[in-house]
């Protein structure tokens, strides 16, 4: 048995996915199963899974049980088991918490593949092979059991269910997440995207495996879902309400953290792989889709803004005044969240240029409005509010084709766009703080 602590983690962008070389390395997948005082269940759980991987598992294996400082006799049973099984592997932690064993072993691991589940083995074990083999296909970078398909069959009471649901919609609701289960003990990962991943997970509790899914997913990861047989254990420890508390905490500050642009989710971008249609095309200009769809949403919103404020100030005052002050102040908010959401641009360094530059584009949104207005006086004399509003709205329209091109190739251009970020993290590489919390614990 050993007492150890993760070494550290380089850090760097992600190669493109690829089959893994199998023939390089005698053990392809490491199982971790995290324990606390489990002396009673851990020996009939590890042989299980042991002759299950021997008699399916075509690779080379390892079963690795990572203790969280139990005050039972497991430490004494995971060392006999390692003893007496060869594909065996016992790791003491003096702290508790399913985390931050999960993150310890998964670090220390040189297996190309790395697993976890749960001591009960409530996961049916016909779902492991389908749960790793898109890794090692190099289809997908994390695999996940799924309670929640519907083609998984699940029995559990119905307070257990009520929570499990409850959560994942909190999640879909508050951090967006489209993955169906975050909770499921049964879950895998490559060991080139842990190596990287790892580090800016936080929780070492039960939230570790949410929040680094939350962060997989935020970066375009691929996470590939299993639906599995599953058996609630009665017998469970975990204490539920605790639990729930704290991964609502969790939620809360890794929602934050995703709002304010804290984590250098950028390291754990892929390429696309070696497909000739997913090939940078000579003249289609990189990132075009995404970017005109943060634009279009951007925009929708700014349009309603800036209506409502029009009919604000038209309350009180003129159309054309009423127009500017409205198109100022939605373009300015326009601008901003362009720089931020769109463009991926950050901090403050050249904001004040960018905001004088976007009041130039608003310029000329407003010679396109106030025209269009000027025109439709000209033409048939006072207008209605409605119809003043649906000639506004075209030529609004016709101001957002050309903002977006001006923001792109003017405001926010793409060797702008990586001089302010390198500015901002002070380098390609930003600093990480839990690499210096791996170098420190070691």
């Amino acid at each position: 048995m050993t007492t150890t602590q993760p070494p550290d983690t380089p850090l760097g962008s992600l190669p493109p996915r690829e089959h893994l070389r199998l023939g390089q390395t005698a053990t392809v997948l490491d199982v971790v199963i995290p324990v606390y005082n489990e002396e009673a269940d851990l020996e009939r759980c590890v042989r299980r899974l042991h002759e299950h991987l021997a008699r399916t598992f075509p690779y080379g294996f390892r079963i690795t049980i990572a203790d969280n400082a139990s005050t039972d006799r497991t430490p004494e049973v995971a060392a006999l088991l390692d003893d007496a099984i060869d594909e065996v592997t016992a790791v003491r932690l003096e702290q508790k918490g399913r985390g931050r064993a999960l993150r310890t072993v998964w670090s220390l691991s040189e297996a190309p593949v790395l697993a976890y589940m749960d001591v009960d083995l409530s996961t049916d074990l016909n779902a492991l092979l389908p749960l790793v083999a898109p890794l090692i296909s190099g289809h997908s970078d994390l695999a996940i059991g799924s309670r929640l398909s519907r083609s998984a069959r699940v029995v559990r009471g119905p307070k257990r269910e009520f929570i499990s649901r409850t959560y994942n919609l909190i999640l879909r609701g508050s951090l967006a997440a489209r993955f169906s289960d975050a909770q499921c003990g049964f879950k895998a990962i490559r060991g080139d995207v842990a190596e990287r991943l790892l580090p800016m997970v936080e929780d070492t509790g039960w939230f570790f495996d949410t929040e680094m899914l939350v962060l997989a997913e935020r970066a375009g990861l691929r996470i590939h879902e299993v639906p599995v047989d599953w058996v609630d254990d009665p017998n469970s420890t975990v204490h539920i309400v605790r639990t729930a508390t704290d991964d609502l905490k969790g939620v809360w500050r890794v929602g934050r953290a995703l709002a304010t642009g804290a984590l250098p989710l950028d390291r754990l971008a892929r390429p696309f792989g070696d497909d000739p249609r997913d090939r940078e095309l000579p003249g289609v200009p990189g990132g075009l889709a995404r970017q005109l769809v943060g634009f279009c949403v951007v925009g929708g919103l700014s349009t309603l803004l800036y209506l409502g404020l029009y009919s604000l100030f038209r309350l009180g005052t003129g159309a054309q005044l009423a127009n500017a002050a409205a198109l100022l102040l939605s373009a300015m908010a326009n601008t901003a969240a362009n720089r931020r959401l769109t463009f991926g641009v950050r901090g403050r360094d050249r904001a004040v240029r960018h905001q004088a530059q976007g009041l130039v584009v608003f310029a000329i949104g407003l010679v396109l409005t106030s025209g269009s207005l000027a025109a439709l006086d000209a033409a048939s004399g006072p207008a209605s509010h409605g119809t003043e509003l649906a000639v506004l709205v075209a030529a609004n329209l016709a101001a957002t084709v050309l903002r977006f091109l001006l923001f792109r190739a003017w405001v926010f251009p793409d060797r702008e766009r990586r001089d302010v970020v390198e500015d901002v993290h002070g380098g390609a590489q930003p600093h990480d703080r839990n690499h210096d919390f791996f170098r420190s614990t070691r």
